[in-house]
């Protein structure tokens, strides 16, 4: 019985050892931490490159800001930009299931007209404008990327009035979004 406890506490004191070697070797010091960062992020803005050129990306909103500047919390899956080639869909929705599209909002799917990206290699960001034609009217996007996949797009409309959409970037495979019924 002593040597099964004992075998045990060797065992458990190997354990151990080998998980503060490790730990000492995965610890970095804050300069290697700001490098190994910033090198994220670059090898990122370059994979943001090409997602915005092959117009496939989901914006899903975290907050929704209006043009009072009340910045509401949404559920990301039901309000989102979806960018898929030449078309697209602007999506409000909420939990209730009541509105315009059965999911608490409205859905606008249309052809996307003008499309200009302009990068800024300093700061890691793009910058992306473009319109789109939908059955609820003419749209103007202007969205604003970060290189860690933080976006802001503001949507005007023929109206006076605009909306911003605050969330992160996805890949199309990688975003799960329930579209509601195409608001008429």
């Amino acid at each position: 019985m002593i040597i099964k406890q004992a075998s045990l506490f060797l065992a458990a004191g190997f354990f151990l050892t080998s998980q503060n070697i490790s730990a000492q070797n995965e610890k970095l010091t804050r300069q290697e931490r700001k490098e190994v960062r910033k090198a994220q992020l670059e090898a990122n803005f370059y994979i943001l490159d090409s997602l915005l050129n092959s117009r496939t990306f989901v914006l899903k909103a975290d907050y929704l800001l209006n043009r009072e500047g009340t910045m509401i919390p949404v559920v990301s899956n039901l309000n989102f930009i979806k960018v898929e080639g030449t078309e697209g869909i602007l999506q409000t929705g909420s939990n209730s299931g009541l509105g315009y599209n059965g999911v608490g909002g409205v859905t606008a799917e249309g052809n996307i007209g003008s499309w200009e990206i302009s990068k800024d290699s300093k700061k890691l960001s793009y910058t992306l404008r473009f319109s789109m034609i939908t059955n609820l009217g003419s749209y103007d996007v202007l969205m604003y990327i970060s290189a860690d996949n933080r976006a802001s797009a503001t949507i005007r409309g023929l109206s006076p009035g605009w909306l911003t959409w605050q969330g992160e970037l996805y890949t199309i495979k990688n975003s799960i979004v329930f579209k509601g019924q195409e608001t008429i």
